[in-house]
């Protein structure tokens, strides 16, 4: 059975209040104008001006979306200003979503429908479309000086470049005022409902409901009870002028998907995340402390824990990063689950005090959601070019074990496996989230509190010295996981320095002996290497493939969807995703081995795939791709297909040389 958790039910408006007099009407759930035609999938695309409401209508028509139960994946995307100059191209703000009745793997490639708010939304997102393409507008901004704005010479509504899809003019503006005409709110106030106008129509045509959407406003705009209806209107207005127009006489039903039972909620790659994080710290019995400085695309894991001081969550919104990593292993040392968020640069800024985690030998999980870079770069854009910030960015040999999630709600299990790793072998952890993970959601089967693992530890209680003096040694180490005892401070007889300055193996003192800090420097790196990771999950469906797409992080979507394409066209192919990659899977070389070409895509030049051909001198085909966007199914289908060609064309070359051989020696 599918359940969604959590839908608060409608509540009636604060202080028994009502809707305004000659409401309009609310919306019918069947729809009596038009045609009913069944779809197994859809991608729309809502796009305007930044500040315009773009990502709250697209978060909206995902919420119910999930509440329908249909499987989806979304994509927001906006710039980095927060108030982008208005009607222009560089300030379009947009957020796709991609919902089916069957699983499905990514928000879609190329829009199916595209509602463009203004001229600008329609430059910037046309050549998205595919021909045949839904495209709404709203006539009332196609203006002069709005189609200047844009970079357009004449209106694209009367040019006929927009001949090759079915364009539906929409007076948007105009319709939305009159809706709220006697709420007594003034014209700008009224323009700004226009995104539920647009939500409204969406919702119309994809029989989606709304009633979750009215009660979300009614709590939204709690003490300005007038906006709530103002917007609660324009939403209505937008579905039954869907069915009361003759523009549009088809309206569609996707089924919802048949997924495995259980109680879901839509979430967010960061929600998830710091989910993971509040379940880490219950399931370890430890104080949860994330010290942290706002930064894109990263912030969002801050302001979700801080919801969350129940659950015994502290945060720190720090002066700057390494104020932020300084605190979080502060709350280590003090015996606490230490956890710091940021971005690339802000990587580069807690470097040192990573190092100085990684030679004091403490629990810290430190969250990297990747963007485009370098320095400030593309803040809300996707990139996967830290790898090999995170595997090698500090001074010294200073190992540090990294894993990435695939998808938003992966984000959850990958943060519950840092604060595994992190607890278990004593060691900061660095886990690689990017933009498109982060902001995107999908579906999340809320897993049973008693499924997830026991991450309890256990704190030195007593003197441990091997020689009987009665001392504590806070290096002596575990002889499977190297891990060193974590006291914690105040413990009597278990006073103990800890710093910076190479220590002494086991007794901890500051050490300069040169024997004893190679010895050190490689106890610390085969802790590392030493990490029970799991082994590589192939997906070889009938065992013939003689192409391997092996990918991280968030190209598992993209990847995925790619190689069904390939699959359904009666090609061969096998697909792999590392979520380790420090340490590898210790079955990574002979899973290459087993396959005649890799093809590994990347959001960077190639990092990964360089790694592999150094570590395992693979034959490994890079793909890379930094363009500040996810990859398209469509366009790693092609790559991969022409790969299973080439692979084949060698195979049958090589057979044929053999064959020629064996004829001549006959």
């Amino acid at each position: 059975m599918f359940h969604c958790w959590p839908w608060p039910p409608p509540h009636p408006m604060p202080g028994g209040g009502g809707p305004p007099t000659n409401p309009v009407p609310s919306p019918r759930r069947d729809h009596v104008n038009a045609t009913t035609t069944r779809l197994k999938r859809v991608v729309i695309r809502i796009a305007g001006d930044s500040g315009d409401g773009m990502q709250l209508a697209g978060d909206r028509l995902s919420a119910e979306t999930a509440l329908f139960g249909n499987d989806l994946a979304t994509r927001p995307d906006f710039p980095a200003e927060i108030r982008a100059p208005q009607g222009s191209v560089a300030g379009v703000s947009s957020f796709q979503v991609h919902f089916a009745d069957y699983d499905i793997l990514t928000a879609g490639d190329r829009p199916d429908v595209l509602v463009a708010m203004n001229p600008a939304a329609l430059m910037a997102n046309s050549a998205d479309l595919s021909p045949g393409a839904t495209v709404i507008v709203d006539t009332d901004e196609f203006t002069g000086r709005g189609l200047k704005r844009a970079g357009y010479d004449r209106s694209p509504l009367e040019s006929g470049e927009l001949d090759r899809f079915q364009v539906h003019p929409v007076p948007m503006s105009r319709l939305t005022q009159g809706a709220l005409a006697e709420t007594g709110l003034s014209r700008k106030e009224s323009e700004r409902a226009r995104n539920m106008f647009a939500l409204g129509l969406l919702s119309w045509m994809y029989s989606r409901p709304v009633d979750g959407t009215e009660a979300f406003l009614r709590r939204r705009f709690a003490d300005r009870p007038e906006l709530a209806e103002a917007n609660i209107l324009a939403l209505r207005a937008g579905w039954n002028y869907g069915e009361t127009t003759e523009s549009f006489v088809t309206a569609y039903e996707i089924a919802p998907a048949a997924l495995p039972a259980g109680t879901y909620r839509r979430i967010t790659g960061n929600t998830a995340l710091a989910l993971g994080l509040i379940a880490a710290g219950e399931r370890s019995g430890l104080p949860l402390l994330l010290g942290s400085y706002p930064i894109t695309p990263a912030s969002d894991i801050l302001h979700e824990l801080a919801r969350h001081k129940e659950f015994g969550v502290l945060t720190v919104q720090a002066e700057d990063e390494i104020a932020g990593i300084g605190a979080a292993l502060g709350a280590a040392f003090g015996g606490g689950l230490g956890v710091t968020s940021t971005s690339g640069p802000g990587l580069a800024l807690k470097s040192e005090i990573l190092g100085l985690a990684v030679m004091t030998e403490l629990p810290l999980v430190v969250v990297d959601v990747q963007r485009g870079g370098p320095s400030t770069g593309l803040p809300t854009k996707t990139e996967q070019s830290d790898l090999l910030q995170a595997l090698y960015g500090r001074n010294g040999e200073s190992p540090v074990p990294v894993i990435a999630p695939r998808s938003p709600s992966d984000c959850f299990d990958a943060a519950l496996e840092a604060a595994r790793i992190a607890l278990t072998y004593r060691t900061p952890v660095l886990l690689l989230s990017d933009a498109a993970v982060a902001g995107g959601s999908e579906p999340w089967r809320v897993p049973e509190p008693d499924d997830l693992p026991d991450l309890r530890v256990d704190f030195a209680t007593e003197p441990n010295a091997p020689d009987g003096s009665g001392a504590f040694w806070p290096y002596l180490r575990d002889e499977r996981t190297f891990a060193r005892p974590w006291a914690v401070p105040g413990t009597p007889g278990l006073e103990h320095r800890i710093g910076g300055l190479e220590k002494a193996d086991g007794a901890g003192g500051i050490s300069y002996d040169p024997d004893n800090h190679e010895r050190m420097v490689r106890l610390r790196q085969a802790k590392v290497d030493g990490i029970d990771v799991p082994d590589t999950d192939v997906e070889d469906p009938d065992g013939r493939a003689r192409v391997l797409v092996l990918g991280w992080g968030s190209t598992y979507g993209p990847i995925g969807a790619a190689c069904r394409r390939v699959r359904e066209r009666g090609l061969p192919v096998a697909q792999a995703h590392l979520r380790h990659l420090r340490p590898l899977p210790g079955d990574l070389a002979a899973v290459l081995g087993r396959y005649e070409r890799v093809v590994v895509p990347e959001m960077n030049l190639g990092q990964l795939a360089s790694l592999l051909r150094s570590h395992y001198r693979a034959e490994v085909v890079g793909h890379s791709q930094v363009t500040g966007r996810p990859f398209l199914a469509e366009d790693l289908a092609g790559l991969i297909a022409d790969a299973v060609h080439q692979a084949d064309t060698a195979g049958s070359d090589a057979a044929a040389d053999t064959a020629a051989k064996k004829g001549s020696r006959t």
